[in-house]
């Protein structure tokens, strides 16, 4: 049997991988990302429907928008949280293919 090809990378660009990874290795955060694969949403309504703290949310959104995951717009005084990474779609994909996760509505 042939060894597998592996695409050479830097363990620099791997270890960033691994921090974003680790940070949205979270079903809070999962929870978020499938709701917001679906539209954009407040902290608020983020914090409803994962049932936390409206500042435990923030702070969940906060880790992913500094891995790029997300983007948030300020409309007046509410920010809307939107998803800025669109390969999120096929990772939130795999995970509810494998675990039998049915997607937020």
């Amino acid at each position: 049997m042939p060894t597998p090809k592996l695409k050479l990378t830097t363990l620099d660009a791997l270890g960033q991988a691994a921090e974003c990874l680790r940070i949205l290795a979270h079903p809070h955060r999962l929870r978020m990302v499938q709701m917001l694969l679906q539209g954009d949403y407040t902290v608020g309504e983020l914090a409803e429907a994962c049932e936390i703290p409206s500042p435990m949310a923030s702070e969940h959104l906060r880790l992913m928008q500094r891995c790029g995951f997300l983007n948030s717009q300020k409309d007046g005084r509410k920010v809307y949280y939107s998803v800025a990474e669109p390969h999120l779609q096929d990772i939130l994909h795999c995970i509810e293919s494998r675990f039998g996760v049915e997607a937020a509505t």
